[in-house]
């Protein structure tokens, strides 16, 4: 067996004010209810909340809070994410902190909400870190899991852990809890997705074994998500299947198939959707002559 302790914590987030002092008072408290936590987890943009007029290099005072704090509590430490601005571009970084308050690693978001998460640059870097005695942990951020190739890759790097800061706030939330269990499944690894609440999001984190299996879901109200996980859980899954049964990783492994679709110059289907941006009112999308067939 090899257990470690994850919190995740689910809390409002504002877009006007800044969330630090609260995220501080909640890390506090978090460690004297539950001091065998050992890595605790926010959501995604939660310093800040989601404008982009936030934005600011890193190192930043921020980050260095958070970094004392780490180093305060013995935790390993991911603050959600904020938006970095690095010369004319802005991404949505995330800082991974170890227990001696050294940031270990930053990554930019992959897939921005696009055509709303505008004036926000992608990162093209995958993020994997070792727990020394522990194992191998993958760090994405909210619309990356909507990819499945990010999750595969991070386990193809040796995830046995997604760690997943999400702010979702719109009606496909649903769809998201759906994909995580698949994500964790189709991987066999534990996915940690930590949502947040008010501007930050409508809360229902999940926590997913790598069967599938639901730990814990969150509702819609502040809460700690403290759960004790056995990483030989993922290891045992990956020899011998998932529940006894298929072992995608392998099967992906020893595939014979070259997947066509990611030479650069394939023709295919996706060249026709039109351009990414925001549907406008009365789109016409499929819609004979632009009215749907009806008259003025």
């Amino acid at each position: 067996m090899t257990p470690f302790a994850i919190a995740g914590v689910q809390m409002h987030v504002s877009g006007i004010h800044e969330n630090v002092t609260r995220m501080h008072q909640k890390l506090d408290l978090l460690m004297v209810i539950y001091p065998w936590v050992q890595m605790v987890v926010f959501s995604e943009l939660c310093p800040y909340g989601p404008l982009t007029r936030t934005a600011q290099p890193m190192p930043n005072a921020t980050e260095e809070g958070f970094q004392a704090a780490a180093r305060r509590h013995g935790v390993w430490l991911i603050p959600g994410s904020m938006f970095e601005r690095e010369g004319e571009h802005i991404y949505n970084t995330a800082s991974v902190i170890n227990p001696q308050g050294e940031v270990i690693a930053r990554y930019r978001k992959m897939f921005p909400f696009y055509p709303y998460e505008e004036g926000v640059a992608a990162g093209d870097q995958f993020c994997v870190f070792d727990i020394p005695d522990v194992g191998c942990f993958g760090l994405s951020n909210c619309y990356d899991m909507w990819f499945p190739e990010t999750s595969r890759t991070l386990c193809a790097m040796g995830a046995e852990v997604i760690l997943h800061p999400t702010m979702t706030s719109t009606v496909d939330r649903d769809v998201e809890l759906a994909i995580a269990r698949a994500t964790a499944a189709q991987n066999q690894c534990f996915f940690f997705d930590v949502n947040g609440l008010g501007d930050g999001g409508i809360g229902k984190s999940i926590i997913v074994g790598p069967h599938g299996d639901v730990l814990h879901t969150g509702e819609s109200t502040e809460q700690f998500l403290p759960v004790e996980i056995d990483i030989q859980r993922v290891r045992r899954s990956r020899e011998v299947g998932l529940r006894g049964l298929g072992q995608p990783l392998k099967s992906f492994r020893d595939r014979k198939v070259r997947f066509s679709v990611y030479d650069a110059d394939a023709p295919n289907h996706f060249a026709l959707l039109g351009a990414l941006a925001k549907p406008a009112r009365g789109s016409t999308a499929g819609l004979k002559h632009g009215n749907g067939g009806g008259k003025a």
